[in-house]
């Protein structure tokens, strides 16, 4: 499958993406496919793109970052700066990530606190309740 030309049936049931979302990143020119009349034919090296898109999108990383770190491969120094600069902003998603998990958790235990007290006042209200029937 490495070197093999692909169509878009096969990259949607090989990545578990739509053909809508293929010809979007198409018409974002995130990926290059080999046009043949209507048909669309991906590459190893769409098929490699796509993967990173996927990962950077599941990573949070906006489709902007994604092309800047994907044009960065052509510099011509063996991907270090592809590398430095994807590293680096792996990184500072790794922070922000870590943040919004710190956020969320305060979240939940504020939340959890809240409903602890609402079900010790209705626990109250029903015995109040009971006693005056």
């Amino acid at each position: 499958m490495d070197e093999r030309i692909m169509t878009i049936r096969e990259m949607c049931e090989a990545y578990d993406v739509t053909p809508r979302t293929l010809r979007f990143y198409e018409a974002k020119e995130l990926i290059f496919p080999i046009r043949d009349g209507q048909k669309r034919l991906f590459t190893k090296r769409d098929r490699a793109r796509l993967k990173l898109i996927l990962r950077g999108k599941r990573f949070g990383f906006s489709l902007e970052e994604i092309r800047q770190l994907l044009d960065l491969y052509h510099m011509g120094d063996q991907q270090l700066t592809q590398l430095t600069r994807t590293h680096e902003v792996g990184l500072e998603r790794l922070r922000s990530m870590e943040q919004q998990r710190d956020e969320l958790t305060e979240a939940i235990e504020d939340l959890k606190d809240q409903l602890k007290w609402a079900e010790k006042v209705i626990s109250s209200l029903k015995q109040t309740n009971k006693a005056a029937e």
